[in-house]
């Protein structure tokens, strides 16, 4: 059964979305102490993360940045703050996935369900190579990390889904709507920027472990990526 990590400072939301995710067999913990988050979710170690902004002391964001130092795990933001910005910070800060109150309790479920196919379930790649290489860079895919000559990259989820794409298909444009159903079951639940925040993020990773200039953007259609790296290796 798969764990749920809620946290969220409405008793009342608290309890609806935790009822009602039950009915699809997760397992769902709700937050206990809100000064405690690192704590719980350590002990936890919970399969996806539902992620308010608002919350005591410190808000959403920060813990959403605390919980990438140590883990890869799916974090869906679920705010009544609806503006494009808000949006924008919650997937610059590891975020995943954001959703707005009031919400569909239906939509929520089908997020839920649609990412954890896509990283645990029916859809994770399970019968290859536990990683992609090229040219001594690799990509592993249980663990979400790149690496190259010793040095490791943690990615988050659209990021390690970008960056497997581009890899499946090196020197091949993609274009941003393919991108984007890629990350996304739903286009209409996107703003076409977070693809160039996500994008930009998996860039500075990549040249913090030495892979340079490898990502190109093709003006008018997508994005492609490029063997930049093998003399290197």
């Amino acid at each position: 059964m798969k764990k749920i990590y809620l946290i969220e400072d409405d008793p009342k939301i608290s309890s609806l979305l935790k009822d009602y995710l039950e009915r699809y067999e997760y397992e769902v913990f709700v937050v206990e102490a809100f000064d405690m988050i690192m704590e719980e979710f350590q002990q936890l170690s919970p399969h996806l993360v539902l992620l308010d902004i608002n919350l005591p002391r410190y808000d959403g964001f920060y813990w959403c940045r605390k919980i990438r130092h140590v883990s890869n795990c799916p974090i869906i933001f679920i705010s009544a703050r609806d503006s494009g910005m808000d949006q924008v910070m919650a997937i610059e800060n590891g975020g995943d996935d954001y959703i707005t109150k009031p919400f569909n309790f239906d939509v929520v479920q089908a997020k839920v369900k649609s990412i954890m196919r896509r990283i645990y379930g029916e859809y994770a790649n399970t019968k290859q190579a536990d990683f992609l290489e090229i040219s001594g860079f690799h990509l592993y895919l249980t663990a979400m990390e790149a690496q190259f000559k010793e040095q490791t990259a943690l990615l988050t989820k659209n990021e390690f889904i970008l960056l497997k794409a581009l890899m499946e298909q090196l020197n091949q444009v993609l274009t941003r709507s393919t991108l984007l159903e890629i990350l996304w079951d739903d286009e209409t639940f996107v703003d076409d920027n977070t693809l160039s925040v996500n994008m930009t993020r998996l860039r500075k990773k990549l040249e913090d472990i030495g892979i340079h200039n490898s990502i190109q953007t093709v003006r008018g259609a997508g994005y492609k990526m490029i063997n930049t790296w093998s003399g290197l290796a």
